[in-house]
């Protein structure tokens, strides 16, 4: 058995016969001790003999090269799937903040309850932003960036109590040139005859991934626009009382000629520039989330500021 397990180690495709065999092996019967008896199983396929051990080496390699494409293709696949449920929960999250701000007039009008899901909501997304180092991709802090909620209830709060009848902040906004390292920030003024707005112009520097430093040069008083249709409203709200305005609408129909007529001389002088006082001519900000629709701030007093891209569809209710 032994002489026969030794010579199938060496495989021949010619046939030889017993007669063969025969005339080497020898005329008497040899003892062979059992120790010297190789155990190990053989595998024979066609012939050629192969251990287990090596049929196991040869399996882990056919396993290596063809299992490890599986395992990669398999193991990517996952990846992609992790990343479109990752976006997706973004997207959602995104999509409710911008529904929680509604009727909140910036924030500046939400109940503490409102403010606390709204505060909950920024962490949640800030948690997931997909800018870890804004400064690092100005092409997406570039452009102009409508203001949608501040937890910063000193902004214009004379405008948000209703001190001024006939005129509101129609719009803030904040516009980056990356190009230039400059910003500007703007509100809008609404009234019945025309629209005007208050800018500040100021320079800004990286400090950190996330920090920028502006120093505010000017402020700039725009030139009033005259408002293509003027309609003179029911009533005017004044520290929360209702003043009908019916009874004396003739009479704000003549005004509103004569002031008209202002404004259309108004309108065609230059901006009024002016500059800023030192105190408050510094500031940063730390952007904490950023991606092509949505920018989440914080600034130095630990307000925060959540501001939507212009042409973004989130500013579409």
């Amino acid at each position: 058995m032994a002489t026969v397990q030794l010579f199938s180690q060496f495989p021949c495709k010619a046939r030889v016969s017993s007669s063969a065999i025969s005339k080497y092996l020898p005329k008497t019967p040899v003892l062979v001790p059992m120790s010297s008896i190789c155990r190990r199983p053989v595998l024979s396929t066609r012939g050629i003999a192969v251990s287990r051990a090596d049929f196991r080496a040869r399996a882990t390699d056919a396993e290596d090269e063809w299992g490890s494409d599986l395992v990669e293709t398999g193991s990517a696949t996952l990846m992609a799937e992790e990343a479109i449920e990752a976006v997706e929960e973004t997207e959602r999250l995104k999509r409710t903040l911008v529904d929680s701000l509604y009727g909140t007039d910036r924030g500046l009008n939400a109940s503490s309850e409102t403010n606390a899901e709204i505060g909950d909501l920024i962490t949640q997304l800030e948690s997931k932003n997909p800018t870890p180092a804004p400064t690092e991709a100005l092409f997406l802090l570039n452009g102009k960036w409508i203001l949608a909620y501040t937890s910063f209830v000193g902004l214009f709060p004379l405008l948000s109590r209703g001190i001024v009848p006939l005129v509101k902040v129609d719009e803030i906004s904040q516009t980056i040139d990356s190009d230039n390292f400059t910003v500007q920030n703007s509100v809008r003024f609404a009234g019945p005859l025309a629209t005007t707005s208050i800018s500040t112009n100021a320079k800004f520097e990286i400090r950190s991934p996330k920090r920028v430093q502006f120093k505010f040069e000017q402020g700039v008083i725009g030139t009033p626009q005259l408002t293509d249709s003027i309609e003179i409203p029911e009533y005017v709200e004044v520290l929360g009382q209702k003043i009908d305005l019916n009874p004396i609408r003739g009479l704000l129909t003549s005004v509103q000629d004569t002031a008209s007529s202002v404004a259309r001389t108004i309108s065609s002088q230059p901006p009024l520039k002016f500059s800023l006082p030192g105190d408050n001519a510094e500031s940063w900000l730390l952007t904490t989330y950023l991606d092509k629709d949505i920018r989440i701030s914080r600034g130095d007093g630990g307000s925060v500021f959540v501001l939507i891209k212009e042409g973004s569809p989130l500013l579409n209710p």
